[in-house]
């Protein structure tokens, strides 16, 4: 069975080098997506999860030095390759430091570029900022290994897949989880499964764990997009 394509997010301002590097990389089997905006390269970065970023350094608003900040205080682990004009010590530092996992300065050679990727996705991926088996917000307490959730000492069982996703949206507290996303991880697109499904089992967890399901204070809607965890 073939393993699918590796994508690639390129957040580059500079067309034609965007171009360039998404003919090139889509040569070399990758499905590669595209962005020129830092704000516009965040937005998908959570919404496709990447294999790996492309991320220039001087970009208009939001500069690439902000984007990385960003994707790592979200707890987002993607591989980030730097590409740059500024070759000095101190920028490679600051890149680094922020948590940018390689750093190429421009013009560069697209044979050095292809060597760094694929070195990067050999390796194994980081995981994203763990979360305990055993989970605490306000009066609710998950057991991710039991499958049980305690509020105000009751506690209530939930199925396999309500633990599943439960974990996911814990695991990306304060960010919005898409249904398209959480069929993939807790479903797997299985055929029979649907939004209607995600929505179902979301319903479920708000009467295990909230005080008033109808006014939820950890699982929240966010409409047109998906789920948001607060706690």
């Amino acid at each position: 069975m073939n393993r699918p394509a590796a994508r690639i997010l390129i957040i580059e301002d500079q067309l034609e080098l965007a171009r360039g590097l998404e003919i090139n990389l889509s040569r070399e089997g990758y499905e590669v997506l595209c962005a020129t905006t830092g704000e516009e390269g965040l937005l998908i970065a959570e919404r496709e999860r990447p294999d790996l970023v492309l991320l220039d350094l001087m970009l208009p608003g939001m500069g690439g030095l902000d984007v990385c900040r960003e994707l790592r205080g979200r707890g987002n682990a993607v591989p980030v390759i730097m590409l740059t004009a500024k070759s000095t010590i101190p920028d490679r530092v600051v890149g680094l430091e922020l948590g940018a996992d390689d750093y190429v300065t421009k013009p560069f050679s697209l044979a050095e570029l292809l060597a760094r990727i694929h070195a990067r996705l050999r390796r194994p991926p980081a995981k994203e900022a763990e979360v305990p088996r055993r989970y605490r917000a306000g009066d609710v307490e998950i057991d991710f290994d039991l499958l049980t959730v305690t509020r105000k000492e009751q506690a209530v069982s939930l199925t396999a897949k309500e633990g599943e996703l439960l974990h996911l949206l814990v695991l990306s507290r304060g960010r919005t989880v898409d249904r398209s996303r959480m069929l993939k991880e807790v479903w797997g697109y299985d055929a029979t499964s649907t939004t209607r499904t995600v929505d179902t089992h979301i319903l479920n967890l708000r009467h295990k764990i909230e005080d008033d399901p109808a006014r939820p204070r950890h699982i929240l809607t966010v409409y047109g997009e998906g789920y948001r965890f607060v706690g």
